[in-house]
């Protein structure tokens, strides 16, 4: 059975919620990095999301995937752009990146209304 970005994030989401009510400063403070972090600047807040999926790629961090996947839908992430990312994480981190691209374009698919035309034959 392949595994599912929406249940991936559901489920871990359950789980962070149960950190926020017994280590809330903790949580707190991730959040306001992740704030500060990915807040738009010199770089966009796109391009800093395109940034967290590569990292999350080379990781091979599903939760990280699925999230990133989401907040770029949210910003408007273009397949093209989705697409050059994954090319640069592929280049730089060989096979085992190139596996966990593709489950970022399997999470964009399942995330998004962005499915690829059928290949006729």
């Amino acid at each position: 059975m392949s595994k599912s970005f929406t249940t991936i994030t559901h489920d871990v989401a359950k789980g962070l919620g149960s950190m926020r009510k017994e280590i809330p400063e903790t949580i707190q403070g991730f959040n306001a990095l992740a704030k500060a972090a990915l807040s738009p600047g010199v770089l966009s807040a796109l391009d800093k999301e395109l940034i967290a999926l590569a990292i999350g790629v080379a990781s091979r961090c599903d939760a990280c995937i699925g999230f990133h996947v989401k907040a770029l839908i949210r910003l408007g992430v273009s397949r093209a752009q989705l697409m050059e990312t994954l090319a640069v994480c592929t280049y730089m981190g060989g096979g085992p990146t190139l596996m966990y691209a593709a489950e970022a374009v399997r999470a964009y698919e399942e995330l998004s209304s962005d499915q690829p035309a059928p290949v006729s034959a």
